[in-house]
Formats: C-alpha cells, structure tokens, sequence
C-alpha cells in the first residue's frame, strides 16, 4: 500500500495490472470498430525484454547511474518507456511508425493483434524497430511493457482528435473579409487518437493529481528535446 503505484480496489488491479487481453477501440465516431488485443505481459522473456528496453534508452545511455537510481519512480519509467516504443528517435526504439504509403514490404499496422509478437521481433532482429505501428499498437505495445513491471496501464481512445499547435486550447480557423476559408493554421483535427493512462500518485504536484496520468508513445513533435 505504500507504493506510489498501488490501486486498493481489486478489481482495477485485476483489470489494469493483470489482464493479458484486451479491446482497443478504432475507427471514427461514426463507426468504431473493437478489436481484441493480447497485451502477454506475463508471457515468457517478456519481463527480460522490458529490462533490456529501459537499458537500451538514451537516460540510461547518458547516464547509467541516475537512471537506475531512478527506476522506483513511476513518472521517469513511463517517460523512460513512452520514448522507446517508437523508434522515431533513432533509440533502438521498439516500432517505427508509418501512416501512408505502401507497406508490403514490412507489415500492415493493421495486421498486428498483439503486442508479444512484437517485442519478440524485436529482439531477435537485435532491437531494430519494428515495421510498422500506428497509434493504438503503440498504445497497445506500452500497455504490455508498463503492466509488465506493475505500473496499471490502459487504454483511451478518443475519437475527432485535435491538435493545437500554438497552445491557446482552441483549434483556429482563418477567414478573409468575403467569408473565404485561409489555410493558414497549423491546427488541426483527425478522426481518433489512442493512448494510454497509468495510476500513480503524483508527490511532485500534491496529491490532488493524484491517479491517471497520461502517456502517449505515439510518435508526434520533440518535447524538450
């Protein structure tokens, strides 16, 4: 009870810590589609694998002693973790995200059901990230590695997504004086994002935010660097 990652309530730890299976909800918010997900996170060398993620990541390459110092703390392993599912950071990163174009040289992200297959691919390709994911098998991925080593993990879909670019909490649209739309924000919409929340309480902010936090391995802009 003293872990800064404990749920008292037994049914969420059996939910969020130790389900295997899942259902992660795509599509638009005119047809969402569920679709069935093996998260495996207690299936064979899947717990090595984890440890050798946290151990291939830049922290730990910058600075082997602060990371592992660091480890009991929910907030740096999901930042940690977030970063190494998707290998857009030239980190040995778990998948390589792709959103158009044609994939029949690697596999459709539609195609993936599960996050073992992928973890194994990638280490026995010596932790080349896999082609290719989207957002929900990035999300799908974190959910397994985070719930692997006990932090309770799911899964948010969100459907007609924004995307504000310049900070001011709207989604800005520009028009001239004859009622003509101008194409100059960089805002924008699509149809569904998926993500994922960890519980874990928050010392550094007050226990008012305290709970579900977010985390999105989702490739997108550079934060901080």
């Amino acid at each position: 009870a003293g872990d800064d990652v404990y749920v008292a309530n037994e049914n969420e730890r059996q939910e969020y810590v130790l389900n295997e299976n899942g259902i992660i909800f795509v599509g638009n918010a005119r047809y969402i589609e569920a679709r069935g997900w093996f998260y495996g996170q207690f299936q064979d060398h899947l717990l090595n694998i984890c440890l050798t993620m946290l151990d291939l990541s830049l922290y730990y390459r910058q600075s082997p002693a602060s990371d592992v110092s660091r480890r009991g703390d929910p907030k740096y392993v999901g930042r940690v973790i977030s970063s190494m599912i998707n290998g857009n950071d030239n980190d040995n990163g778990v998948l390589l995200g792709k959103w158009q174009g044609s994939f029949h040289s690697h596999e459709n992200p539609s195609r993936w059901d599960g996050s073992v297959v992928i973890l194994q691919k990638w280490r026995q390709d010596n932790y080349r990230p896999v082609q290719y994911g989207q957002c929900w098998v990035f999300a799908g991925v974190m959910c397994t590695v985070l719930r692997c080593l006990g932090i309770p993990t799911r899964l948010v879909s969100n459907f007609n997504s924004a995307h504000d670019v310049d900070r001011n909490l709207s989604i800005d649209k520009y028009y001239d004086s004859s009622g003509r739309s101008l194409n100059i924000s960089k805002d924008s919409t699509w149809d569904y994002h998926v993500w994922n929340e960890s519980w874990f309480l928050r010392p550094d902010l007050g226990a008012a935010y305290n709970g579900w936090q977010v985390l999105d391995a989702t490739p997108q802009e550079q934060s901080r660097g």
